[in-house]
């Protein structure tokens, strides 16, 4: 019988933060799928190349998790790190997002391995053949400290919740360090803005 598991469920407090006030957690190292890139995530033609590629491999790879170990999970969300702007990483600006660098990323749960995902790749690249398949890497990530909320509403509209986070901060002792990181928990190109829930996050040091 298939056992069926769904991550974000278990990782509720990191995929399911509060949106009434920020707080600060620990998240632990996981694998993840990563693609690279630049510019701005509303028209560079790469940021839409780095999802219609992701995307397919991670579903790959379920199904060939799902037929090795008899587990099906849920695809997790795509999350996406950001930095490099004029003002430092901490501000995003329209004017901004030409500038930016990011990562795109999805975890991946403990059954996958590197071997695996080589298996899958290949798999992958004769059927469909997405644009940055070959880019794709696998690798683990451990985020550490961090303080996250959860943004109900525009991408346009986060500043509010991003100086929340970082009050939280100062308030504690804290400093920020590393990169913004958004989680994108339903699809933003099929949702209304208003309706989009996105966790945001900042790692934060001592």
């Amino acid at each position: 019988m298939t056992e069926k598991i769904d991550l974000k469920k278990e990782w509720k407090l990191l995929y399911n933060p509060s949106a009434k006030a920020p707080a600060i957690v620990e998240v632990p190292a996981a694998n993840y799928l990563m693609l690279d890139g630049s510019g701005n995530p509303n028209s560079a033609q790469r940021f839409k190349d780095a999802i219609q590629t992701l995307f397919p491999l991670a579903y790959a790879i379920k199904f060939a998790v799902r037929k090795q170990y008899e587990v099906d999970y849920a695809v997790m969300p795509l999350e996406g790190q950001y930095w490099g702007t004029p003002l430092g990483q901490t501000h995003f600006t329209d004017a901004d997002k030409d500038k930016w660098s990011w990562t795109l990323m999805i975890l991946q749960p403990e059954w996958v391995t590197a071997e695996l995902v080589e298996s899958v790749r290949q798999e992958v690249t004769k059927k469909k053949n997405p644009p940055l398949i070959g880019e794709i890497r696998f690798e683990s990530f451990q985020e550490g400290t961090v303080t996250q909320v959860m943004h109900i509403g525009s991408f346009d509209n986060e500043a509010g919740s991003v100086e929340r986070m970082h009050q939280l901060v100062y308030d504690q002792g804290y400093h920020l360090c590393g990169k913004h990181h958004e989680i994108y928990l339903n699809d933003f190109t099929k949702i209304a803005p208003e309706k989009l829930k996105t966790v945001l996050r900042h790692p934060i040091c001592r």
